[in-house]
């Protein structure tokens, strides 16, 4: 019995350093990498933190392991303790602005890139990963700055493209967003979007009839494309052909019945037409859905005013003003509202505001459609 327990101790003497993690090395925790072996290699990192907490690249390492089981929000404190010991660790930026990135932290990915950026100008994995933090964090100028020399590096890259060209869009640079749609249509003529997004361009720099010729062609490849039929019904009822904007309207809610601005639109049109109930029930409808609708709340506005509800009234266009106040139509109705009651300070006070504000001022497709969100896992 005595041999069998002094064979037992002599083994446990023998087992190899790395067994526990209290007595891993750095190379024991990279071992456990190269196996694949992600959360004992992260436990390993920890336990090689733990006892030299100082050692800068033993602290990166472990939001390495991190990142690599997707733990980003870890990883991301690890960099930042490992930046605090050494902030010219190489490559320790760019892993963290790539984990805030990750965990969709995209103003908190901007700085650490732009840092990476500033030691290696010619990394185009840092300048892809800031553009595309930019856009995510709705600083589209920025975007642009950063995505057009790497879209113009990777032409055959039309995810990338399609990023800057939405970059473009969203900061109202037409003729930039132009050029990008129509160099992603010249690779794939049958891309509904892009056909869309190049209509959104085209509306914003007043050129709707081009604008709606690309959204038929969206429609002619994808019929039920969503928000295409919306778009054409917006575009017509700019041009104030309020027949046409209604069937396409009434397309839209035939694949989608509860389409908020759909249904705000055509009660606007039946407001328009005279047909009062019939819009403040489809204005309710569209309220059900979103209740960010401005359009909505200046016809409300003028509906109750006409039922001399002028509680109700101010309340709606109050509302609408708050949405938009660079509008001219929203402070036009209040002026009226408060001639109506009587206030003649205030009146004076919003007719005045209309005056100041641009004659043709009005809401372009792109304030109606949304961006979409930035790739998960950029190439």
């Amino acid at each position: 019995m005595k041999r069998w327990k002094s064979l037992l101790v002599l083994l446990v003497l023998l087992l190899p350093a790395f067994a526990t993690p209290q007595t891993a090395s750095p190379a024991d925790a990279m071992a456990l990498e190269q196996q694949g072996k992600l959360p004992e290699a992260v436990e390993a990192w920890r336990a090689v933190t733990e006892h030299n907490p100082q050692d800068a690249g033993a602290v990166a390492s472990l939001g390495v392991a991190l990142a690599r089981e997707t733990k980003y929000k870890e990883a991301a404190a690890a960099y930042r303790r490992a930046i605090a010991l050494n902030p010219r660790l190489p490559g320790i930026q760019l892993n963290l602005g790539l984990a805030e990135y990750k965990r969709g932290q995209f103003e908190a990915a901007i700085p650490p890139l732009k840092a990476a950026l500033l030691q290696e100008p010619r990394n185009m994995q840092a300048r892809i990963l800031l553009g595309l933090s930019c856009y995510g964090a709705k600083r589209f100028m920025e975007a642009v700055k950063y995505l057009e020399p790497a879209a113009n590096a990777d032409p055959a890259n039309p995810e990338l493209r399609q990023v800057l060209a939405q970059s473009c869009l969203q900061a109202k640079e037409y003729p930039c967003a132009q050029e990008q749609f129509r160099q992603l249509l010249r690779q794939n003529p049958d891309s509904a979007p892009a056909h869309m997004l190049l209509g959104q361009a085209l509306d914003g720099l007043q050129k709707t009839r081009e604008a709606i010729a690309e959204y038929e062609a969206a429609a002619k490849v994808s019929p039920q494309e969503p928000g295409v039929n919306f778009s054409l019904g917006y575009m017509y009822w700019k041009l104030h052909q309020y027949d046409d904007a209604r069937r396409y309207f009434q397309s839209e809610l035939s694949l989608d019945p509860n389409h908020a601005q759909a249904l705000a639109y055509l009660g606007d049109i039946d407001w328009k037409n005279n047909n009062p109930d019939v819009a403040l029930a489809l204005f309710k409808r569209a309220l059900r859905g979103s209740q960010d609708l401005r359009i909505v709340y200046v016809d409300l506005g003028a509906l109750y005013m006409q039922q001399k509800n002028y509680k109700e009234a101010q309340a709606a266009l109050l509302r609408a003003v708050a949405l938009n106040p660079d509008l001219p139509d929203a402070h036009y109705q209040l002026g009226r509202l408060y001639q109506a009651i009587g206030n003649t300070a205030d009146a004076e006070k919003e007719l005045r505001k209309v005056r100041e504000l641009h004659e043709n001022a009005e809401e372009g497709l792109v304030g109606k459609m949304h961006a979409s969100e930035p790739p998960s896992n950029p190439k």
